[in-house]
């Protein structure tokens, strides 16, 4: 078992891929997997209610439309981004050590769930405007609530403060979500090494006394 990284809470532990039961986890798990496959535009409703085996009836009870389940498939994956987020963030340890936590543990829950996410980003577009809409404003409450702590970290004084909270969250966001574009579960590096390079990445950038640091 590999050790945890530096600030991670024990409380939390390793993100696992989420788990779907009932009517609309089996929607939702053959949705996510018929999308990965053939895309969602190429992907009728009647191919998704077959695949997790139940009529289109019972799929209307749960969700209205198949830019629901496409909604859906990211908005759990971000709830459960940010409530990892808030339990990091809220624990002891130094800024440095919670932002780290915090990095790492996105990386990881993204790789845990990497289909849900590389479809989600490769298809937002073909939501309608209120669902596209809705994905923005979660998605902004989690990057702003990453910068308010690099922001406090920086008047205490621990990380530098040349360069803006935003652009350092902007900046570490566009790597996190380009994740799906190379990485392999198989590859050489394991999801945790990744992070915790990311991790150790994203920290060593903001130290105060950072070589990239201006003197």
């Amino acid at each position: 078992m590999e050790a945890a990284m530096p600030g991670e809470s024990s409380a939390l532990g390793a993100p696992e891929k989420l788990a779907r039961t009932g009517v609309p986890g089996r929607l939702l798990e053959a949705a996510t997997r018929l999308f990965a496959q053939q895309g969602f535009e190429s992907t009728s409703v009647q191919e998704v209610v077959e695949a997790a085996g139940v009529t289109k009836g019972a799929m209307y009870h749960y969700f209205g439309s198949k830019d629901d389940l496409l909604y859906e498939i990211y908005h759990r994956v971000l709830s459960v981004q940010m409530e990892r987020l808030e339990k990091l963030l809220s624990g002891d340890g130094s800024y440095a050590e919670r932002v780290h936590a915090a990095a790492a543990d996105v990386v990881m829950t993204s790789i845990a769930n990497l289909d849900d996410t590389v479809i989600f980003f490769r298809s937002m577009h073909m939501l309608g405007t209120e669902k596209q809409a809705l994905v923005r404003a979660e998605r902004r409450r989690y990057h702003e609530r990453f910068r308010e702590v690099i922001s406090d970290g920086q008047a205490a004084g621990e990380f530098r403060t040349d360069v803006p909270a935003d652009l350092v969250v902007d900046y570490y966001f566009g790597a996190v979500h380009h994740l799906g574009i190379w990485y392999r579960r198989k590859g050489r590096l394991s999801g945790r090494k990744v992070a915790e390079h990311y991790g150790d990445m994203l920290i060593s950038s903001l130290r105060t006394q950072s070589p990239l640091a201006k003197t």
